[in-house]
């Protein structure tokens, strides 16, 4: 497929692992030069390797984005080489065993930093150069939880409906300037840890001890979804490369649900 994204600059924030990483390398699959976002700088140099030895453009910036000076360090670095036109704002944290009782406010107010302050930190340095050029993309990625909240990770869940809103503002802000504003609500996502998390847990419940076993009944008791499985990190960098793509112009402000169909029940 030919995206027409040859020319174009994207800093995938949190792209040294996971998902990030996935959208980094279908990005730059797709012709962008993608600009890898990470902490660890020798993590990040891992993902751009394997993009520039794909036959990819990388480059890397490091900086903890839920500060201030972390987010000039990153900008500073992403700008290094050339404008940024795209922008995935991928970062984020969650925490499987919070609830209600046991989850202070100050560690609400740590994730919601995360989640929706750090991607307004690079909203706010990156997006006045595209306004200027006439073109850009800004996505953010969020949680069907966020439209389906349950009762653990509540924070989780009002960090994404945030996530979701700040799309819509942001793209009232930028009206006709030719920059648009999307998320991607997210249903589960099967990276490392997702799966290390919920092979203990299938066990420890008695629903199998391979994965293959064990996945059904997370869907069933976790994630109900008419796909019937936990999507994988491809599932969704496939709808956020054909939304950084100049072919999705006319969405803009939308939360687009890449969930399986989840349901309630």
């Amino acid at each position: 497929m030919n995206l027409q994204l040859e020319g174009k600059r994207a800093l995938v924030t949190g792209s040294s692992a996971g998902l990030g990483q996935e959208i980094a390398e279908q990005l730059a699959a797709e012709g962008a030069s993608v600009v890898v976002h990470g902490r660890d700088e020798a993590r990040a140099e891992a993902v751009a390797k394997r993009i520039r030895e794909n036959g990819g453009t990388a480059a890397v910036a490091i900086g903890d984005i839920g500060t201030d000076a972390g987010a000039d360090d990153a900008v500073a670095a992403a700008l290094a080489e050339g404008p940024v036109d795209i922008l995935v704002n991928n970062a984020g944290v969650y925490e499987p065993e919070a609830d209600w009782t046991s989850t202070s406010a100050a560690r609400w107010a740590d994730l919601y930093n995360i989640n929706v302050i750090a991607g307004v930190r690079m909203i706010q340095r990156l997006v006045p150069g595209m306004r200027e050029r006439g073109w850009g993309r800004v996505i953010q990625i969020s949680s069907v939880t966020g439209h389906l909240p349950q009762a653990s990770q509540p924070h989780y869940a009002a960090s994404n409906a945030a996530r979701d809103n700040l799309a819509a503002s942001l793209a009232r802000e930028l009206a006709h300037t030719g920059v648009t504003s999307n998320a991607v609500a997210s249903g589960g996502i099967l990276v490392a840890a997702t799966r290390r998390t919920l092979t203990d847990l299938g066990r420890r419940n008695g629903w199998g001890d391979t994965w293959d076993e064990i996945e059904p009944h997370v869907v069933s008791n976790l994630a109900p979804n008419d796909s019937g499985r936990i999507g994988r990190p491809r599932d969704y960098a496939g709808m956020v490369t054909y939304l950084a793509s100049p072919g999705a112009g006319y969405v803009n402000g939308t939360t687009l649900r890449v969930d399986g169909g989840w349901r309630d029940a």
